[in-house]
Order: structure tokens, then C-alpha cells, then sequence
């Protein structure tokens, strides 16, 4: 009977963390097709896989580590992530998603950077023709050279950041394969 209820036990919190599971553990499947879309889509799939790893088992030492006075800490680059993410999603929908920042935690500000970048690759993967989110301001070129690109160094920093403050970066991390090594 014990052995029945920890089977029960472990399947249902399997199921439960399978349903919290977020977006970018690994690189989602690559579209059939090269289309402006895809690729674009694929560039945020990558950013987004660098900051699920670079901020997966951040602690609250390695959040307030800064490398110098002047410098930002992993905390607060987090932030400008998130930042990034909202200005991205909204660069490509109708109707502009509310920045969620206020007194979110490290792991809300997390979850809610990868959602967002989820579903703007979403919706980047479906489209042929990515010059439609051109707009009076900006041409499409200008998201990825800006916040896309930015976005991705910011990710290196997390790493360096985490390094320098004695938590290693995961080192089964493939950014090639969008996997972790066996």
C-alpha cells in the first residue's frame, strides 16, 4: 500500500511540475520553411533559451552581485530583460501587453520574460513577411539590431555575472543544439 501511494505521490507531482514547466528548457522544433518569420522567430527561440539557462538557479547572492560601482547587478539586469522582452512583444502585436513589473519577484520576472518571448516567437513563426510589424517609428530591422541583440548580451552578462559570484553556468548547456548534453 506505501508503495502505491509514493507511485500516486510522484505522479502526480511529475504532472504538476510538467504543467509549470517554462518556455525554453529546450529550443522548441525548427520550422520546416526559411521564412523571414521563422528566422526571426528563431533568433528569439535562442534568447530565449540563453536566458532560461543564464537565470535558471539564480540565488539572492548572485541577484545583487555587481562586478563594479558603476555596473548593474544580475537583479537589475533581469529587469531590463524583462524590459526588453515587453518591448519586443509589443513591437509585433496589435494591442500592447501592460509591462508587469511592480513588485514582481526574481521568478515572476523569470517566467513572465520567457512567456513573452514565447509567444512573440509565436506569432513571429506564423508570419511570411515580418516587414508587417514595420511601423511609423521603426522598421522591423531596428527589433532585431535593438532589443533582440541587446537582449542577448545582456544574457552573457547574467553568465558572467553568475560566474563571478561563484555560481557557475550550467556546463551541460548546449546554445548550439538548444539542448543540454547527455
Amino acid at each position: 500500500m506505501k508503495k502505491i501511494i509514493t507511485i500516486l505521490c510522484l505522479l502526480i507531482a511529475s504532472v504538476s511540475m510538467a504543467q509549470d514547466k517554462l518556455p525554453y528548457y529546450e529550443i522548441p522544433e525548427s520550422a520546416e520553411n526559411y521564412t523571414a518569420g521563422t528566422v526571426a522567430s528563431r533568433m528569439i527561440d535562442g534568447l530565449g533559451f540563453r536566458f532560461y539557462w543564464a537565470t535558471e538557479g539564480l540565488r539572492l547572492e548572485d541577484l545583487e552581485y555587481k562586478a563594479s560601482d558603476s555596473g548593474r547587478t544580475s537583479g537589475e539586469t533581469i529587469d531590463h530583460l524583462l524590459g526588453l522582452s515587453y518591448f519586443i512583444l509589443n513591437s509585433i502585436i496589435d494591442k500592447a501587453e501592460k509591462e508587469k513589473v511592480d513588485k514582481l519577484s526574481f521568478e515572476e520576472k523569470r517566467k513572465q520574460t520567457l512567456l513573452n518571448l514565447k509567444k512573440a516567437s509565436d506569432i513571429l513563426r506564423k508570419s511570411d513577411d515580418v516587414s508587417i510589424y514595420d511601423n511609423k517609428r521603426f522598421p522591423f530591422w531596428n527589433i532585431i539590431n535593438g532589443p533582440i541583440a541587446d537582449a542577448l548580451w545582456h544574457c552573457g552578462q547574467i553568465v558572467m555575472l553568475r560566474r563571478s559570484s561563484g555560481n557557475p553556468f550550467n556546463s551541460k548547456v548546449s546554445v548550439f543544439t538548444g539542448k543540454l548534453k547527455d
